[in-house]
């Protein structure tokens, strides 16, 4: 069965990997912010699913089609680079708006919100490399029962990234009313989101490792 060093280990991959600002924190907490923490919660939902989609794939053999068609996983990073890098201009541009600055969108209907929020993750670039390239190395081949092993791993993983992104959704306003009343932090906070996320493209765009190898 999975030992402790393997839950550990995953524990600290999922916390890095929820931590550092993406698609899904961008998304959570602008939907938080613009229509309410129910609105969130059920985007979150979305997204909980995207992370069972892919802890499926992978431990069903995801990994084994972009071995045999390495072009096909090319395409997928280069495609999460590039929509990293939108986020990051989107962000870093001239009047960009930070994601935590209160919106005047329309409210999306519940089906709508859990949708997008599947899509986002499911189009998640950090995601897919999580469960492509770095779960897996917590898997030891000694204890047998691979398939076991990949699905608690990664039940681990989720229950990580679920719970903090559900504190995110619960504190986006407060977060927000708290910048709202400082508007040099609100932009600050809107550098250093765009430069990460830049950061992000670039050794997405840049990394040559392939769907089996560390990244």
């Amino acid at each position: 069965m999975v030992g402790l060093g393997g839950v550990l280990g995953v524990t600290v991959v999922a916390l890095g990997m929820v931590l550092t600002p993406g698609p899904n924190m961008i998304y959570l907490v602008s939907r938080s912010i613009t229509q309410g923490r129910r609105a969130g919660i059920i985007s979150l939902g979305g997204v909980a699913l995207g992370f069972m989609v892919y802890l499926l794939a992978a431990n069903l053999g995801l990994s084994v089609v972009f071995l045999a068609v390495p072009e096909l996983y090319v395409a997928v990073k280069l495609a999460g680079a590039a929509y990293l890098g939108y986020l990051a201009w989107s962000a870093l541009r001239p009047g960009g708006i930070s994601v935590f600055a209160p919106q005047d969108v329309p409210p999306d209907p519940p089906r709508r919100l859990f949708t997008m929020g599947l899509l986002t993750n499911l189009l998640n670039p950090k995601i897919a490399v999580m469960y492509l390239s770095l779960i897996p190395q917590f898997v030891d081949l000694r204890e047998g029962h691979v398939l076991v092993q990949g699905l608690v791993l990664g039940a681990v993983q989720i229950v990580v990234s679920v719970g903090v992104n559900l504190g995110i959704v619960l504190a986006a306003g407060a977060i927000a009313a708290f910048l709202a009343r400082r508007p040099s932090w609100l932009k600050a906070q809107r550098y250093v989101m765009g430069t990460v996320l830049g950061a992000l493209a670039v050794s997405l765009a840049v990394d040559t490792s392939g769907p089996g190898g560390a990244t």
